[in-house]
């Protein structure tokens, strides 16, 4: 299938009534996560032979966990649960009836890791996807539909795709997430009009229970007491004696749900600002594809980045396979790219790079999708004549440290960045080359040009203790031995003061730093730690660096 480009929005949440625009969202549920979760840990286990599936399958399983001192059941695969087992049924019970059942540890952790997973998974359809408790997952999927040929066949696609990954799911669209979150887990029908007219709502939601408001399972009971079972039964009686008696949040989620309060998402990721993808139609599993795939999205990006004059800092390529793995490549580069050579090279270093995984296609790879994460705008390119050249070395030197970062990683290119603090050992700090350049701050080390330098160029990376001896407590150093040599001082400057940083640290002593240079020449840059009879009744001595 052809490319397609698109520049994505972040905007997500509202459902407006009679506005220029609706969301729509699609739940997903799935209830048996974690059963599903068991049968295939137990399938891989067990061996994918014809036998060992059909006995799997003449077996009702149940994931099961300790409640209350006693072993229940809490989640029941379809069979289980044609066989009259539930949720909350205790092991031992479950056993008497169903000798055969296959019971397995629920593990909360990998399901979490499983949903998380699902959740990347479904990024192939809308890049804002959310985690909707322990067992869904919410899409906001305004604008994207049509891709796929309509919210119905777009619904339909993902049931065939999760079936195929042995997942059952059940799930409802619709303008607001809880009216999506209801359809999903309570009603048969899963997709809601755009728009609801009071009547359309009425017949679709009134008959839903009250727990598809999303209430707590006390308030449901109380309600349910009070003769409150259906949605219909609180949307037809005067809002005050029920929010008096059960809580404002009532008729709260019950706005939720009908859209006129607002209802957002929270994604796991950041819609990207620019992004373009491919799909195939017969998968493909070649590395050289793969390259060549992401060579002809560069170029897509670039027209999308060159339409409002920016260029990439970080970029993404995410690989789906057809079995529902994905995977993440990602690189950066230290000034904003618009060229789409540049950008292809980079991520061919990044797979080049040690102790990168090759890429595992599987059953091979239909979808591949290269974003724009982090995008800035671009600095004029008309420039004089005499800047020329400089210009084009520092793009140069720029590709060179962005190849470099690719190819060993980010942390093993680095820069030195200045900090803004009196710290001598705080003062720089090596961080990433390609990282984003913070705005400009004068240290306290810098100097004026031709101005003497009043501290070491290179410190030691940890001050070295010495011993010295001064005519008062708190006066300069006449002699001090440091590595087991005695240095006798010939001419001694300072202190220069340098108190500890209140808002960091509260127990951290004064310093007082002097520059000195002994009777053969050689100059050094001492401090004395803690102020004598204020902060410490002996100061320490300290090296922290020698002059060139």
């Amino acid at each position: 299938m052809g490319s397609m480009r698109r520049a994505l929005s972040a905007l997500n949440g509202m459902a407006l009534k009679g506005a220029f625009v609706t969301r729509r969202f699609l739940s997903l549920w799935f209830a048996r996560l974690s059963t599903d979760r068991a049968r295939a840990r137990l399938r891989a286990e067990t061996g994918r032979g014809h036998a060992a599936r059909k006995d799997e399958k003449a077996a009702p399983l149940a994931t099961i966990a300790k409640i209350k001192g006693a072993q229940r059941l809490v989640c029941v695969d379809p069979l289980a649960s044609s066989l009259g087992l539930s949720i909350g049924l205790s092991l031992a019970d479950a056993r008497a009836r169903r000798p055969n059942l296959i019971a397995i540890e629920a593990a909360p952790e990998e399901e979490a890791r499983l949903l998380a997973k699902l959740a990347d998974w479904c990024s192939r359809f809308t890049p804002l996807v959310a985690l909707d408790d322990a067992d869904g997952l919410m899409l906001d999927i305004v604008g994207v539909a049509h891709l796929f040929g309509g919210e119905e066949k777009m619904a339909g696609e993902i049931e065939t795709r999760l079936a195929a990954q042995g997942l059952g799911v059940s799930l409802g669209i619709a303008d607001t997430p809880r009216a999506a979150w209801a359809l999903a887990r309570f009603s048969s029908q899963r997709i809601a009009p755009t728009g609801l007219t009071d009547r359309l709502f009425a017949k679709i939601f009134h008959d839903l229970p009250v727990a598809g408001l999303g209430l707590d399972e006390k308030t449901v009971a109380d309600l349910n007491r009070a003769g409150l079972r259906r949605i219909g039964d609180i949307a037809l009686r005067p809002r005050a004696p029920i929010a008096a008696r059960f809580g404002a949040d009532v008729m709260s989620r019950l706005d939720v749900l009908c859209g006129l309060q607002r209802g957002a998402i929270s994604p796991r990721f950041a819609a990207p600002d620019f992004s373009a993808e491919r799909r195939f139609a017969s998968a493909i599993s070649r590395r050289e594809d793969v390259e060549a795939t992401i060579a002809r999205l560069a170029e897509d990006l670039v027209i999308l980045l060159d339409r409002q004059a920016k260029g990439g800092r970080r970029f993404e390529v995410r690989l789906f396979r057809v079995d529902g793995a994905m995977r993440r490549i990602g690189v950066g580069a230290g000034r904003p790219l618009n060229n789409s050579e540049t950008i292809a090279r980079l991520f061919r270093e990044r797979l080049d790079a040690p102790g990168e995984d090759e890429i595992d296609a599987g059953y091979g790879i239909d979808l591949v999708r290269l974003s724009c994460l982090v995008a800035e705008p671009l600095a004029s390119s008309q420039k004089e004549l005499e800047q020329a050249h400089e210009g084009e070395r520092e793009r140069n030197l720029a590709d060179l440290l962005d190849r470099l970062s690719a190819r060993l990683g980010p942390r093993r290119v680095t820069r030195l960045e200045f900090i803004d603090t009196h710290i001598p050992e705080f003062a720089v700090a090596a961080i990433p080359a390609s990282a984003r350049m913070a705005p400009r701050v004068r240290p306290a080390l810098l100097l004026e040009e031709k101005e003497t330098p009043s501290r070491p160029l290179r410190l030691f990376e940890r001050p070295e203790l010495i011993e010295a001896i001064a005519e008062v407590p708190d006066g300069p150093p006449l002699r001090f031995k440091w590595r087991r040599v005695l240095h006798e001082i010939a001419a001694i400057e300072g202190p220069e003061r340098i108190a500890a940083e209140w808002w960091r640290r509260t127990d951290a002593l004064t310093r007082d730093y002097f520059r000195a240079e002994d009777t053969q020449g050689r100059r050094f840059w001492l401090y004395r730690e803690g102020l004598y009879g204020r902060e410490t009744i002996r100061a320490k001595w300290f090296l922290h660096g020698l002059f060139a």
